[in-house]
């Protein structure tokens, strides 16, 4: 694997800058700082044909999906969300809320299901801790040629994390023009974040960026 400096790397975080939750979006930025990244903080009407040079773009829940401009889906770019009602647009599930996307209420835990891969962040297969206080959990039904790595507890078919590969198939037969991830957050989780989600929070970064 190959060794890469965190200086070197920069990561866009696309939100939504009026929004309330701002705040946990700045405590991911925060948080990537701290892990030696450069971080940009955008507002959600920036142009993806336009972005300042990057790395790695996260769309948080805090955008309002409808108001994304269009060209996000084939950014030559990794690319993870926690935003669930957006991922019918970057085809990384079908279109149906609720069956292919959506949030549960209170959970905090996953069950992860593929513990050797890397974004499994070396942790126990099974049941794990991933919040400090059960708290709302996006979800999605990914396509055939995703990596799934949890689910919500107890609801196998809520998929919790899960990354495309480049050139993997997503929905409706659509190729990953890169890196695609799926992270479980709700709009002002981050914070509550266990040390194990966090841990596999850290781990989707690193996937990403190799």
């Amino acid at each position: 694997m190959a060794v890469y400096a965190q200086e070197d790397k920069t990561i866009t975080i696309v939100g939504q800058l009026k929004n309330l939750d701002i705040s946990s979006d700045q405590a991911v930025k925060n948080y990537l700082l701290d892990q030696h990244y450069k971080v940009n903080l955008v507002n959600q009407d920036v142009d993806p044909h336009h972005l300042p040079p990057t790395d790695l773009v996260i769309i948080s829940s805090s955008v309002s999906a409808k108001d994304l401009k269009s060209g996000w889906r084939q950014l030559q770019i990794p690319l993870m969300t926690w935003e669930n009602d957006y991922l019918d647009d970057l085809v990384m599930t079908g279109k149906r809320i609720h069956q292919d996307f959506g949030e549960v209420e209170k959970e905090p835990y996953l069950w992860l299901v593929n513990q050797p891969h890397p974004l499994s962040a070396h942790l126990n297969a099974g049941i794990t801790n991933v919040y400090n206080k059960q708290a709302p959990m996006s979800w999605g039904h990914p396509g055939l040629g995703a990596t799934i790595i949890a689910t919500v507890y107890g609801q196998p078919e809520k998929v919790a994390i899960w990354g495309y590969e480049k050139g993997s198939t997503m929905d409706y037969e659509t190729l990953a023009p890169q890196k695609r991830l799926m992270f479980f957050l709700g709009n002002d989780t981050f914070t509550n974040l266990s040390v194990d989600g966090k841990k596999l929070f850290q781990a989707s970064i690193d996937w990403l960026l190799h």
